[in-house]
């Protein structure tokens, strides 16, 4: 994801949030009733329905090729996670802050989810995919020179009697910026790299099992976008049904 689209998405993921908790200061009953009102809400439907062009398109292999041959997949990706976010947006304004409803509730409740699942999904399982990479080429670099500070410490005897008695505890002192370490020459660096070596192998770890968390956000994402789906096309029949009984 470029800069400029996390960015984008970053600050309107935000401002989504806060105009959600916007009911503890402002409600408006009537608002969603009206004509901007229900103008808002047929454009945040119309928008949700955009994001279905990308699943479609990447996952039934007859209209793949017809659909990409004019628009790419990358461009689909696109309008799905600015579609995916902006309808919810203008969603949140038709409420007019209002959630009195069941149906209400639970359709803006999955709504926020989607799209905090989809984010997850989109932006910080690639952060930490990207991270996991880059620090696995550090780890091997790292390693490499270990290697090389070791063969060189063995053709030292003398400088290998300076390695710390204790060097469990002196390497957990210096992982927290505490070098209590006199020694110098090979020993230092085999210390010092060891040292790197063990932090880089503790990060990709913990990375590691944060992307098998945020992996399941896209199962998340699936599977609430079709209850999504649901009681969106549920909220229209209601409105239809009951605005037609209203106005009769």
């Amino acid at each position: 994801m470029k800069e400029r689209e996390r960015l984008i998405l970053t600050s309107v993921l935000g401002l989504l949030l806060l105009a959600w908790l916007g009911f503890l200061f402002h409600t408006s009953p009537r608002f969603a009733g009206s004509g901007i009102g229900a103008a808002f809400g047929l454009a945040g439907a119309a928008l949700m329905l955009f994001p279905l062009a990308y699943p479609i398109a990447k996952r039934i292999p007859f209209l793949h090729d017809r659909i990409t041959a004019h628009v790419s997949l990358q461009s689909l990706m696109t309008l799905h996670v600015y579609a995916g976010i902006f309808g919810p947006l203008l969603a949140i304004i038709h409420t007019g802050h209002k959630f009195n409803s069941p149906l209400g509730i639970a359709l803006t409740a999955v709504m926020l989810l989607v799209v905090v699942s989809g984010f997850i999904a989109r932006y910080l399982l690639t952060f930490i995919t990207h991270e996991i990479k880059d620090k696995l080429l550090l780890l091997q670099t790292a390693r490499g020179d270990l290697d090389a500070a070791w063969g060189t410490l063995e053709n030292a005897p003398v400088a290998a009697k300076a390695l710390p008695r204790f060097r469990f505890v002196a390497a957990g002192l210096a992982s927290l910026g505490i070098d209590l370490s006199t020694t110098g020459g090979p020993a230092r660096d085999v210390t010092r790299i060891a040292e790197s070596v063990a932090d880089l192998e503790y990060a990709i770890r913990t990375h590691e099992l944060f992307k098998s968390w945020f992996a399941r956000s896209l199962t998340l994402h699936i599977i609430l976008s079709a209850l999504l789906y649901l009681l969106l096309g549920l909220h229209i029949w209601s409105g239809i049904h009951f605005g037609l009984r209203w106005n009769s």
